[in-house]
């Protein structure tokens, strides 16, 4: 059986010019924001991985099946709906941060925010920290 390559791979598009890009001038300004922030926190510079999604450092990961691949540390993507912010290490195993956040949804390893102004940035910060230092650590829960 052929190894599956995952789509979402680094590209050489520039993160700022992406960015620069993006029509709605809060969205753009929170995704400055979420950019500089994640720069400080993973000490990594902002790359592209596919079209859409601005990612911070190198993850290699194994899922017990065997399938392995290489993901973002963490990352953003400033949707139209909701900015996508990537918690790689898991949303849900942050709950006494989530409950302070403000106004959010999740998934997996998804927290979607509309704007930053519906949200505490000090403990959106604190959750990222987290999860940074989770997947550093390989403290991952699939």
């Amino acid at each position: 059986m052929a190894k599956k390559e995952n789509k979402t791979k680094p590209t050489a598009v520039a993160p700022a010019d992406f960015l620069a890009a993006v029509e709605d001038e809060k969205k753009r300004a929170d995704g400055q924001w979420l950019m500089d922030t994640m720069q400080e926190i993973t000490g990594e510079p902002p790359k592209m991985w596919g079209p859409s999604i601005i990612g911070f450092g190198t993850y290699h990961y194994v899922y017990e099946s065997g399938r392995e691949g290489d993901t973002m540390i963490t990352g953003f993507s400033p949707r139209k709906a909701a900015h996508s912010i990537y918690l790689i290490s898991g949303v849900e195993r942050e709950a006494d941060l989530l409950a302070r956040l403000g106004k959010y949804k999740t998934g997996k390893s998804c927290l979607y925010i509309k704007r930053l102004s519906d949200v505490d940035t000090e403990v959106l910060k604190k959750l990222i920290k987290a999860s940074v230092e989770k997947v550093k650590n390989k403290d991952i829960k699939y």
